[in-house]
């Protein structure tokens, strides 16, 4: 969020289940029932999976944004509610506000900056929550030596041991791209010139202290200005920031608005695993050796609609736990305090359009509408509450998913050998029972502990209720079901470490991985497992730590796991995911050259060439692919007949190019579209035939 609205003034897919395949509040509000799923054949059905493992939860995972424009900012009263909540990073000192201040003197010259809103009152209140301060240097309208400045001051005077650092919010709001919302005092206000800036910084800084982590801001995939080229910069933002930046950097900053309805905005949470590949695919591509160091922050999340009730406490979980599993380092809501906006009423509820996550107490110009008394938590603040229940420092993700759109499903396992899992249910109008399926865990017989948050509800209700294997959830709401495992866990070997992958191919691949530590008896063997939406498939095992998988699909993305098994039949965690890509072969009688030009940040103009390397003509072609995201799509195409039927596309010629030579080539365009991260397709075919790519 650029202002605050009223200090101004004065952001894979819902998986396929395995069947399917991928404050107190009244017990009254727990609404968790036993269902019997057998008898009810329209339950969701809910996969959680243990052996697929995701990413581990960070001590930096759950974060808010707080501003200088917020007279609260400091109180202990503010405070202990997002210690409470189990907030673990703070950002400061405020979206675009960070880009006309200067903290020497604690002004925002154009802004409004509130009393007791200074840097040290912010860390002061950083260390009362028990958080990590995440700081914004001043790139608008500051210098890297006033960024050193701070660096030394908060680090080398204060002590604070402030570890992040990104320069500038929302850079590319300059008007670079024709909107100018962001400060820049620069005359050259092109991404290279950020880019180069950012250089700068990070040496300044760094040269204070060494150990601190910079970040340079990007833009989401699939959001404006996201592929857009503008000026002399050699390529969108994305692309110049970590071309000329990259190796200067340790993480990237991204925010992500959804907008639209409650439902769209609670529907684009699927968008959340297609955004962070193709955010590491540009890390890869473009910002140099050991790409693999830099992390990803998301630093503003929110919804259009439904900011301050039910719709933006299932979207913060939603999107908090799909960012995280994804291994995003820090997910952060737009705002603790942020004022009254546009009042209406949403599933049955005042929503105050009021971005923040604590009431700020306000009311609207003409003081008929006010909002709660000050710190009065609204539901996101409850989502928070209920993530910091469900997923823990160290805690790793493992697969979850569901054969219903409006119920998505999380889950973590616990160094103690718990399993909690995280339901949401985004129907505001009827509660949906659920029979959830276990993989790699077997549940106690014990009634779990269930949180659960309702639409309206004033907090969360926890008890222990019902089992582990059905469950109705209420309309509009978050559940949490914390699980113990049936028999002991201890003597298990440790998991397997990171995997890497070598010789790739269009067909095969290497997958190599650091040894566990046995447990109570030796290690027998690893296995592979393939994650296909929450249910695993095995490759293969091996007594070894590596392993050749071959009969892969061109043009195909692999998430995979091993896990470790002793002589006793003990079973590790899943290792880290590995996530790779098959392209095409490197010779075939074919090829196809794909590109992209003019993209507009939602749709571009897009080509096919097609060679015949064969020794004969072609007389007569079919060139076919798949999208791999289900937001893709032709829109319009010439020189071919285009159609497309779900996420596949298939190229017929015309009658004047129906024939391609021997040696020769024949081409087509088309207008392409997207409305999330348009992940590009990488493996073509010609009558039954893969091509290679050029």
């Amino acid at each position: 969020m650029h202002i605050p609205i009223r200090r101004a003034a004065l952001l894979a897919g819902v998986l396929l289940a395995a069947t399917a395949l991928p404050g107190i509040h009244p017990p009254t509000a727990l609404a968790a029932v036993d269902a019997d799923a057998d008898a009810d054949a329209a339950a969701v059905a809910v996969a959680v999976n243990a052996r697929a493992g995701l990413a581990t939860v960070p001590d930096t995972a759950l974060g808010v944004n707080h501003a200088i424009w917020d007279q609260n900012l400091g109180t202990a009263e503010t405070s202990d509610l997002l210690r409470d909540a189990g907030v673990q990073m703070m950002r400061y000192p405020g979206g675009s506000y960070a880009d006309i201040y200067h903290w020497k003197d604690h002004t925002a010259p154009g802004g409004y900056v509130a009393p007791n809103t200074d840097f040290d009152t912010f860390m002061a209140a950083v260390k009362r929550v028990g958080a990590q301060p995440m700081i914004i240097a001043n790139y608008g309208t500051g210098t890297p030596a006033e960024a050193a400045d701070w660096v030394r001051y908060a680090n080398v005077t204060k002590g604070y041991g402030a570890r992040y650092w990104t320069i500038g919010n929302e850079n590319y709001g300059n008007g670079l791209y024709g909107s100018a919302w962001e400060a820049d005092d620069h005359p050259d206000k092109s991404a290279s010139q950020y880019a180069r800036l950012v250089v700068e910084y990070a040496d300044a800084m760094k040269a204070v202290d060494p150990s601190i982590r910079v970040g340079a801001v990007l833009t989401m995939p699939g959001n404006w200005p996201d592929g857009i080229t503008a000026g002399s910069d050699p390529g969108s933002w994305n692309q110049t920031v970590l071309s000329l930046a990259g190796p200067k950097i340790d993480f990237v900053d991204v925010h992500w608005y959804p907008g639209g309805t409650a439902a769209e905005s609670l529907t684009r949470t699927n968008q959340l695993p297609d955004a962070t590949y193709l955010l590491r695919q540009q890390l890869s591509r473009y910002a140099g050796p050991n790409a693999d160091r830099i992390g990803i922050s998301f630093t503003e999340l929110n919804v259009g609609t439904g900011q301050n009730t039910q719709p933006g406490a299932l979207f913060l979980a939603d999107a908090y736990s799909g960012l995280l599993e994804n291994g995003v380092f820090t997910a952060q809501w737009w705002n603790v305090h942020n004022g009254i906006g546009t009042v209406s009423e949403v599933a049955g509820q005042t929503d105050y359009g009021d971005f923040g996550m604590l009431s700020s107490g306000g009311c609207t110009a003409d003081g008929s509408v006010c909002e709660p008394p000050l710190n009065t938590p609204f539901a996101p603040y409850h989502a928070l509450g209920m993530m910091r229940l469900f997923a823990k420092t160290g805690d790793q993700f493992v697969r979850a998913g569901t054969d219903e759109p409006l119920v998505s499903a999380h889950a973590v396992r616990r160094a103690n050998g718990d399993l909690a899992v995280l339901l949401v249910n985004k129907d505001p109008a009827a509660a949906h029972d659920v029979a959830i399926d276990y993989a790699g865990f077997t549940p106690s017989t014990a009634a779990p502990t269930v949180s659960t948050l309702t639409n309206g509800a004033t907090g969360i209700a926890t008890g222990q209720s019902g089992s582990a294997t059905s469950r109705t959830l209420p309309p509009y709401s978050l559940t949490t079901l914390v699980l113990r495992p049936a028999g002991a866990t201890a003597g298990r070997p440790s998991a397997p470490g990171q995997p890497t992958a070598s010789g790739v191919t269009d067909r095969g691949a290497t997958i190599t991985w650091p040894a566990a530590t046995a447990g109570s008896s030796p290690i027998a063997k690893y296995e592979v497992y393939r994650q296909n939406g929450a249910v695993s498939e095995q490759f293969g095992e091996t007594a070894t730590t590596s392993f050749t998988v071959g009969n892969l699909v061109p043009g195909s993305r692999y998430t995979v796991n091993v896990l470790a098994r002793d002589t006793a039949g003990r079973v590790s965690w899943a290792s880290p995911p590995l996530t790779f890509a098959t392209g095409s072969p490197a010779t075939s009688a074919c090829t196809v050259r794909f590109t992209t030009a003019n993209d507009w940040g939602n749709g571009y103009i897009g080509g096919v060439e097609i060679t015949n390397h064969g020794t004969k003509p072609i007389s007569g072609w079919t060139l076919t692919w798949t999208w791999p995201t289900g937001w893709q799509q032709v829109s319009s195409g010439w020189s071919a007949t285009w159609e497309q039927v779900g996420a596949a596309v298939r190229v017929t010629p015309t009658d004047g190019n129906r024939q391609i030579a021997a040696g020769a080539s024949v081409s087509a365009g088309f207008v392409g579209a997207y409305s999330g991260p348009n992940v590009l397709p990488t493996a073509f075919t010609l009558n039954g035939t893969v091509c290679a790519t050029g």
